[in-house]
């Protein structure tokens, strides 16, 4: 979006005790729906529209960080204080590593090792900026359910020799636990004056971040086989062909076999990218079509604007999550649908968190985790393909000059930029073609019969804020215009905004977003214009002690299309359905609001 358009923020009356409050008290106070009979009206339910900073953004103004200041590394974050701030900015402060520890399973226990950071080198201002070497030849990543025997050999050779080298060379930086660290640490480090840990999930980071961090990891495999071109493959979860765990990662004894998975993964089995992992009584056809469906909403639909797809800018301090259209749906459900069951009740020992792929600290300790983010990385490329305003990343200097820190596969320091990376064959790689049927899977089913009576359901003054959404929750919303020409659909993007959703970090999330559909919807079958889209978040650890597990984020819909494809466009007031999927008990959401903005 526009430089000048931040993501939505609720306007000052929200309750103080709502929009400031990250205890994890919060989520477990009673309700506050109805007081003495009716609904409270003291709260004010619109959020913040105009293009100008927040009040929120204004009380908070030290709290907001330059990310160019940001260099994130093999098992650690680290903070360059000598860039000049922007006017509004603040440098970020140099974790303390002297109080790295362990992470703790907030209600369980600490997870088996430590993902605290090798030594860096002395004086880290000696450490350069990344050069991509001379190339002959493109590393092409191919579908991972296409391989050959010749592949899966190298592959497995390649990951028993990164993990042979967490016995021979366990603090240096190659070995495949230091590797699985790079995502262990956001989750172990102390935390910073800020309160809340740096992070390269639910923002515009995560695209850049991943798309670095398997560039390292590839070049590492490819090293240690003799192999200068070796390409990892991908999960071709957007094709009805790639819907399962490709095989290769489901040969017992094998080094890519990950004992811990979710056993339903196994045989060939469909994936669900709608019910995290919840076993349906259905047909795989249907499953297939929901996933072609939701697909089409992440990549279509939901996302015409580029901080839509990618992720809202990271603001720290204020502790907003605003994940793109694609780490919700479907990157957070792979993750979901592989990992271990979770079950508090499990015996002693047992893997019962989410082990490995289900859980951000253990993620990288399934190799199946980097064929995963090889498909994710590759919908950055399709995306651009779409048209439109789907450009490449926002390029504003903030998130251009972001840096991180890796080492490569000689084990040799460098720090590399967000904009060094927006070309894959200009860092010596590219995609196997594959299929996107789910380019024609827009939904064509209307499961009302009309524009409802918006007479017939609360408005959102009477709903918001909620304090726990555990059940179907529908009320009417008013327009910022109606009947729009094509020019002005061209030049603003009608964006649906839920502000301050705080959820229960330690569980997975969802729930649902419908438009025209009343409290009695079903949403098992996905073929309906009325659907949205969905609120999804993967479990966090925190550190031993630390009893804050509320997060807060703005989930923003691109309404655009499904007004048209429902015969709303001339509505001055639609009718909006919540549907909790998960968490709901812990869940709570401050506000909403329908702006017209420009991407």
């Amino acid at each position: 979006m526009a430089s000048s358009s931040i993501l939505s923020l609720c306007a000052t009356n929200i309750p103080s005790s709502f929009s400031n409050n990250t205890n994890s008290s919060f989520l477990s106070k009673p309700s506050q729906v109805f007081l003495h009979g009716r609904r409270s009206q003291s709260f004010n339910v619109s959020c913040n529209a105009n293009n100008n900073s927040s009040e929120h953004e204004k009380n908070n103004v030290d709290d907001v960080v330059d990310r160019r200041n940001v260099l994130l590394g093999l098992g650690g974050l680290y903070s360059a204080t000598n860039l000049a701030p922007l006017a509004t900015a603040a440098p970020s402060p140099s974790p303390d590593f002297k109080s790295c520890s362990t992470t703790t399973i907030t209600g369980g226990p600490a997870v088996k090792y430590t993902c605290c950071p090798p030594p860096l080198p002395k004086d880290t201002s000696t450490i350069p900026f990344y050069e991509f070497p001379p190339m002959n030849k493109l590393r092409m990543r191919s579908p991972a359910h296409l391989v050959d025997e010749e592949y899966i050999a190298k592959y497995n050779l390649a990951i028993s020799r990164m993990k042979a080298l967490d016995k021979t060379e366990p603090d240096k930086p190659l070995g495949f636990k230091q590797q699985a660290n790079i995502h262990c640490v956001l989750n172990a480090l102390n935390r910073t004056r800020y309160s809340k840990e740096l992070q390269v999930h639910n923002s515009w980071l995560f695209f850049p971040f991943h798309r670095w961090y398997l560039y390292f990891y590839e070049r590492i495999l490819g090293k240690l086989i003799d192999h200068p071109t070796f390409a990892l493959p991908y999960w071709n979860w957007d094709n009805p062909k790639g819907m399962r765990l490709p095989p290769m990662f489901d040969r017992e004894g094998t080094s890519l076999y990950d004992e811990r998975r979710n056993p339903q993964v196994r045989n060939g089995t469909v994936m669900d990218l709608g019910t995290f992992g919840d076993t349906v009584d259905t047909t795989q056809l249907l499953l297939q079509t929901n996933n072609l469906i939701l697909m089409y909403h992440q990549m279509v639909s939901n996302a015409p604007c580029p901080l839509l797809f990618f992720g809202g800018r990271y603001v720290l301090g204020t502790n907003i999550e605003a994940p793109g259209t694609i780490e919700k749906i479907p990157h957070i459900p792979v993750h979901i649908w592989t990992g271990t069951v979770r079950d508090v009740n499990a015996p002693k020992g047992k893997p019962k968190y989410g082990e490995d792929m289900g859980n951000f600290y253990s993620a990288g300790l399934d190799p199946v985790f980097y064929c995963h983010h090889g498909n994710v990385d590759r919908m950055w490329n399709e995306w651009k393909t779409l048209g439109g305003k789907r450009t490449d990343l926002v390029t504003e200097p903030d998130l251009m000059n972001s840096e991180f820190f890796f080492y490569d596969e000689n084990k040799k320091p460098y720090l590399v930029k967000v904009g060094d990376c927006l070309d894959t064959k200009k860092m010596g790689y590219d995609y196997v073609k594959s299929p996107t049927p789910w380019r024609d899977f827009k939904p064509n089913k209307n499961y009302s019969s009309g524009k409802l009576d918006t007479s017939s359901v609360p408005p959102a003054s009477k709903i918001f804020p909620i304090f726990k959404l555990d059940v179907n929750t529908s009320f009417s919303l008013d327009r910022p215009a109606s009947l729009r020409t094509q020019v002005e659909k061209d030049n603003k993007e009608e964006i649906l905004t839920f502000s301050y959703i705080k959820y229960d970090s330690r569980e997975y999330i969802r729930f649902d977003v419908y438009l025209n559909a009343d409290k009695n919807v079903k949403p098992e079958d996905l073929n309906q214009t009325e659907y949205a889209e969905s609120y999804t978040s993967l479990p966090h650890t925190h550190k031993p002690g630390d009893d804050d597990y509320v997060s807060t984020a703005t989930l923003q819909l691109a309404i655009t299309e499904l007004l048209k494809e429902n015969g709303l466009e001339k509505e001055d007031k639609i009718v909006v359905t919540l549907v909790p999927r998960k968490g709901g008990e812990g869940l709570a959401i401050g506000c909403v609001e329908i702006a017209l903005v420009d991407c």
